[in-house]
């Protein structure tokens, strides 16, 4: 009696039903050739990717957050409010009141969780929409800030605290240019991505799993592994690897694992599929929307004092906008509206398209009225294509 195996589908097909994968990937590109050539090459040099880096990570950092509230079927408008309290929080204590970093560190991360505790408590226990709890975190946030700034950006904050987010991992094997600490970690990056494509294709062989391609799969990997290391190529010939750039990959990889290899990721995916047949099934569904939030807030007071070590001052108009940004790099990234459905490494694409539209624009001397048309029309564009898409799988 001869084993039923599944033969791998052809190119194409493969392409159309992981579409909303592959198209993410292509939109990037795309995006990225677009800017590269009407910038006449600015936007690719070595000191314009270090900076794409710096001025997005804290927007891909509370983006690991905010997929995890949307894919349990909720919203958090408060995070852009929250971090520019938590960085408000940080110029206060360090500036004006003289404490150790440490100190003040542990203090604004305990301080955000505590607010993703309480804004978690009143959606999860007490069945008040995330849309107004958080909408009025939002004014609250924003009115602590500028009472505790009194209405004046404070600053500069000491060397060490800037560490934060314009730091540099300093060169291992003494080299300076090219660094080639950075050159390691790219080449690092793309065994270690290879094998682990190379290992999940054994697993979906060994299980009779339908599996991309072989052409496809050497084909994508390809051209990830020349991604990564001209972008650490780029970064060794400059300054090497941000310290934000290493968060960022840290938080990602322990986010990726959380959400597709543990227990409480499927969790979390199942009860913004369906709340009421998840609580049926003996899933505590309070606890796990309680949970979503406080590790929003979490992420929001990290990237509050990342953006706040950026800037060196903390200003009462921080963090003003930045919840759209946020919650538009979910959705470009591919999350439903409806919960349950959304990827960490979509997220963290979206964050990096919005990133390159708005720095490609900044350049090329497009008017922020024009960008804001520009980011609306994209964020149209993918939830529409997220509707199309369920309506013909439907």
């Amino acid at each position: 009696m001869s084993t039923t195996t599944t033969n791998s589908p052809g190119i194409g097909a493969y392409i159309t039903r992981h579409m909303r994968d592959y198209g993410l990937l292509f939109a990037l590109i795309a995006i990225m050739v677009f800017f590269q050539v009407v910038t006449d090459g600015t936007l690719l040099r070595p000191v314009n990717i270090t900076n794409l880096f710096l001025q997005n990570s804290y927007i891909i950092i509370m983006a690991l957050g905010m997929l995890l509230v949307i894919v349990s079927g909720h919203i958090d408008l408060s995070v852009g409010s929250v971090m520019g309290f938590i960085g408000a929080l940080a110029a206060a204590m360090i500036v004006t009141w003289g404490m150790p970093v440490w100190i003040t560190a542990v203090a604004c991360i305990a301080c955000g969780m505590a607010i993703g505790a309480a804004q978690g408590y009143f959606v999860a226990y007490w069945q008040i929409p995330s849309f107004i709890v958080t909408l009025a975190g939002m004014l609250i946030f924003r009115g602590m800030s500028l009472w505790l700034l009194a209405g004046q950006s404070v600053g500069p904050f000491p060397r060490h605290f800037q560490q934060i987010s314009t730091g540099f991992i300093p060169d291992l094997f003494g080299l300076d240019r090219p660094n080639a600490t950075a050159l390691a970690a790219g080449i690092i990056a793309v065994m270690l991505i290879l094998w682990l494509g190379l290992r999940a294709r054994h697993r979906n062989a060994r299980f009779g799993f339908d599996d991309e391609p072989m052409g496809l799969f050497l084909l994508r990997n390809a051209a990830v592994a020349a991604a990564i290391l001209f972008v650490t190529w780029k970064l060794a010939s400059f300054r090497g690897l941000p310290n934000v750039l290493i968060s960022m990959v840290v938080l990602t990889v322990i986010y990726v694992f959380l959400t597709e290899r543990t227990t409480l990721g499927r969790r979390i995916y199942a009860v913004g599929g369906n709340a009421k047949a998840a609580k049926l099934s003996g899933i505590r569904t309070e606890r796990l929307t309680f949970l979503a939030f406080v590790n929003m807030g979490f992420l929001a007071a990290l990237a509050g004092l990342v953006f706040a070590a950026r800037l060196n001052t903390a200003t009462p108009r921080a963090g003003f906008g930045v919840e759209l940004d946020v919650i538009a790099a979910v959705f470009i990234g591919g999350a439903s509206m409806a919960g349950g459905s959304g990827k960490v490494v979509g997220a963290v694409i979206g964050a990096f398209i919005m990133g390159v539209m708005n720095n490609g624009m900044s350049i090329i001397g497009i008017g922020i009225d024009y960008q804001q048309v520009i980011k609306g029309l994209v964020l149209l564009a993918a939830v529409f294509f997220d509707v199309y898409n369920k309506n013909k799988e439907a």
